[in-house]
C-alpha cells in the first residue's frame, strides 16, 4: 500500500486523471510538470522526486487497488480545504490535451463524489479550466 502526503497525493489526483484513458499524453505530462514546478503549494515540493512519484502512482493504479481506495486515500491526505484544488488541478490535466474522454469524465466525477466537491463549485471549475486551455 502506497502511503501518501500532501504533494504526492495531488499529484496522484493529477495522474489517475491523465491515465483514466489509458494513454498518459505529453501534453498531459507537460503540464503536470509545469503546475508543479509553478503552483505555490508546491514550493516546498523537490520536482526531482516527480517521475518516481509519477510511477508509483501509475503503479498503484496498475495494482489491484480500486479507483474508490485511491480517491479515499488522496481524501484521507488533504485537508478538507485543499479538495476543491485537487479538483481543479484534475479538470486541468483533463482539458490540456485538447480531447477529454469518457474515461477522464468518469474520473473526474468519481473525484468530484469522492472529495465532496458541490455541483456548481464543479461546474465553475470546470468551466475555468475549459477557459484556461481554450485553443484557438
Amino acid at each position: 500500500m502506497t502511503t501518501l502526503n500532501l504533494h504526492t497525493a495531488l499529484i496522484t489526483t493529477m495522474v489517475i486523471v491523465s491515465a483514466s484513458d489509458q494513454e498518459m499524453t505529453d501534453r498531459e505530462l507537460f503540464t503536470i510538470g509545469e503546475i508543479v514546478r509553478t503552483l505555490p503549494m508546491f514550493s516546498e515540493y523537490d520536482e526531482e522526486h516527480l517521475p518516481d512519484d509519477a510511477t508509483s502512482c501509475v503503479e498503484m493504479l496498475n495494482g489491484d487497488q480500486a479507483l474508490e481506495d485511491i480517491v479515499a486515500k488522496i481524501r484521507a491526505v488533504l485537508p478538507k480545504k485543499l479538495y476543491d484544488t485537487a479538483y481543479a488541478l484534475a479538470c486541468d490535466i483533463a482539458v490540456c490535451d485538447g480531447q477529454l474522454s469518457q474515461e477522464e469524465l468518469r474520473m473526474l466525477e468519481m473525484l468530484r463524489h469522492g472529495l465532496d466537491v458541490d455541483r456548481l463549485t464543479a461546474a465553475a471549475i470546470e468551466r475555468g479550466a475549459a477557459v484556461r486551455f481554450t485553443r484557438l
